[in-house]
């Protein structure tokens, strides 16, 4: 078997989709940064619908070029084919929703990386390891890149891989219209037409719009167009019509009813940009499966209702979980960016990363080091950094570590810690606060959380009990309720540290009950901050609540209290036997007494690294040895699996 499943090739680039939507381009105050291009959508689209996917493509050797690649690879596509080019100017795009048929938008492709492919960027041996290659009709507009194009195909079709065509025409691309004719999707050529006459029998599929196939078959009729088309490849002609489906014919086309169709979906169209590469994903899905073009068509109408329910191009596409769940379900709500079981399926099956082992240094401690004898607010900003030391020696740049930090007091720790591969929470709870209150630059309206960068976790501290009264649950609730609202529109996640011990008497159904009335609210934390209990049966309980409402959580940690390291040990192996706790966040245990040591002066900068990181390294060696030794994981999945199937 071949080790990958698609190729795409061709545009690359940098999205930049205006948040504001209903108004000019002129007018939009702020932008979203995705990624973009038609092959690198579909690259990103095939591989969350479970495709092992790659792109071929050239980058800048700048910012914007590594967000490419960075991004492509979390989301799981192979990146060998991205050339980095240490000359241009990775590709730009500015483009806005004014209304559910209008998309302004603007190319920034003057001699841009992309553009700059060419042959010697086509390794016959890469191609020869996928199933398929899919190209775009803009690599056909310039005689580099269609050189490329070419012999990639060439290759594909010696090694007996499938190809497609996605037409993707854009007359502004092919020297057609003005930069500000971006949106401008058809301009009659016969130079256009010649040159896609001249390619399409390369294609075992051929994929477009209506406006599409006027300009490969060279006619205005639509039907006219696919028989000329058909007229010089026997490929299967694939025709999206908007409102009217998507048609595919694999023989004659004798009219519509010679094709063959798949089941639309009645949605709202909220966003047209991107629909298309959308549309192609589920389609190649299906086609790769070898299912029958009904099922294909099927896969594709779904996705292309996806993405015109929602904003950006690449982040609109579904997981293979949310597919086939929306596929049995329906739709339900026609504009499915507020139907929120939808969207927090969504969310929780696309996020990035992978976090399966949590070693994580809390040192978000504010109120606690502010008491110590001889701490000022910059005596504690540096030993925040001491501290983040001590992570990155234990860490070494392996993965499955991480931090807890403030930006109030360690703000600098914060910042240099950004972009190490360290996980990131950042705590908004203003320290000790019950019912619970946030830090003041939260922000009255939460949008101080819009400055945030994407990899920080939002962490929140709420100390509450089952047997609280009802009027300091509604104000935590509500509290909660917002910032879970503001961090889902900021796309950051959330963890939620409830620790009922501290106000109220506790059993083993205690923190369960919390975490189902959380739940009851509609709020999904992606993780789970919770106190080390001493039953399994309150683990058991605990595990069981979470899954049963969301079995794509993304796991518990377990936290320190202050315990000693001998009470650690002991919590740890307690904890380590369920599958769904990925590990700990510890602090005061790592830097209680040296913090206090080095705030009074008694020990050193070094003396203080080197005692936290071996703190630190003792508590993972412990962690990690009790989960190698647990032998009832395999028992706790299946308790898991039963309490979600239990949904």
């Amino acid at each position: 078997m071949k080790p990958l499943d698609v190729i795409t090739i061709g545009r690359s680039s940098v999205d930049l989709y205006g948040s504001q939507v209903g108004g000019r381009l002129e007018d939009m105050g702020s932008f979203q940064k995705y990624i973009g291009g038609s092959p690198t959508n579909m690259a990103a689209g095939t591989a969350r619908l479970g495709l092992r996917s790659a792109l071929i493509t050239r980058v800048g050797d700048e910012h914007m070029g590594r967000f490419i690649r960075e991004e492509l690879a979390r989301e799981g596509v192979d990146v060998r084919g991205v050339v980095t080019d240490p000359e241009r100017l990775t590709a730009l795009v500015i483009l806005g929703i004014r209304d559910k048929e209008s998309f302004p938008l603007i190319f920034y492709r003057t001699d841009c990386a992309d553009m700059a492919l060419c042959e010697d960027d086509i390794d016959p041996s890469f191609i020869g390891e996928a199933r398929s290659v899919v190209a775009t009709g803009t690599h056909l507009s310039h005689p580099r890149t269609e050189a490329a194009v070419l012999k990639a195909l060439r290759v594909a079709r010696e090694t007996g891989a499938r190809t497609a065509l996605d037409i993707d025409y854009r007359p502004n691309l092919w020297g057609l219209a003005g930069h500000g004719e971006g949106e401008s999707r058809f301009i009659e050529s016969a130079e256009v037409t010649a040159k896609l006459m001249a390619h399409l029998p390369l294609f075992d599929l051929i994929v477009g719009t209506e406006e599409e196939f006027h300009i490969a078959g060279g006619s205005t009729d639509t039907l006219e167009a696919l028989r000329a088309v058909r007229a010089v490849s026997p490929a299967t002609l694939v025709c999206k019509r908007g409102a009217a489906g998507a048609v595919a014919f694999t023989g004659p086309v004798d009219g519509w009813e010679s094709g063959q169709t798949g089941p639309g979906f009645p949605i709202e169209v909220f966003n047209v940009l991107g629909a298309g590469d959308g549309f192609m994903s589920g389609l190649l899905k299906g086609w790769l499966d070898d299912e029958p073009w009904p099922v294909a068509l099927k896969y594709a109408n779904a996705c292309g209702a996806f993405a015109v329910s929602r904003h950006g191009c690449t982040p609109a596409y579904p997981s293979l979980t949310e597919l086939q769940w929306f596929l049995d379900r329906g739709v339900t709500t026609p504009a499915l960016r507020k139907d929120a079981e939808l969207e927090q399926l969504h969310w929780s099956t696309n996020r990035h990363g992978s976090w399966d082992t949590m070693r994580v240094f809390a040192f978000d401690h504010r109120m606690q080091m502010e008491e110590m004898e001889g701490a000022t607010l910059e005596r504690i900003g540096g030993f925040k950094l001491l501290c983040l030391d001590a992570v990155q020696r234990v860490a070494a740049g392996r993965p499955g570590y991480g931090l807890l930090c403030d930006n109030r007091l360690g703000s600098d720790a914060l910042h240099r810690a950004a972009g190490t591969g360290l996980w990131i929470g950042r705590p908004v709870e203003w320290p000790g606060s019950r019912p619970l209150r946030l830090e003041p630059e939260v922000g009255p309206d939460f949008g101080g959380l819009s400055e945030w960068p994407l990899e920080h976790v939002v962490k929140v501290l709420c100390f509450c009990h089952p047997e609280d009264d009802e009027a300091l649950w509604a104000d935590q609730e509500a509290t909660l309720a917002r910032l879970f609202a503001a961090a889902r529109r900021n796309r950051l996640e959330v963890l939620l540290e409830v620790i009922p011990s501290k106000v109220g008497p506790v059993d083993d159904d205690t923190t369960a009950r919390i975490i189902d009335r959380i739940y009851g609210l509609g709020l999904h934390p992606d993780w789970w901050k919770l106190e080390p209990f001493r039953t399994e049966a309150a683990w058991d309980n605990v595990c069981a609540a979470i899954l049963r409402h969301d079995p794509h959580v993304r796991g518990v940690v377990v936290l320190g209290l202050d315990g000693s390291p001998e009470s650690l040990a002991e919590s740890f192996a307690l904890a380590a036997r369920q599958p769904l706790v990925k590990g700990f966040a510890v602090g005061r245990t790592i830097f209680g007494q040296v913090a206090r040591a080095w705030f009074k002066g008694e020990r050193g900068d070094t003396g203080a690294v080197d005692e936290m990181a071996r703190r630190f390294a003792g508590l993972c060696s412990v962690w990690d040895a009790q989960r190698g030794a647990d032998t009832r994981v395999g028992r706790n999945k299946d308790v898991g699996q039963r309490a979600a199937g239990g949904m």
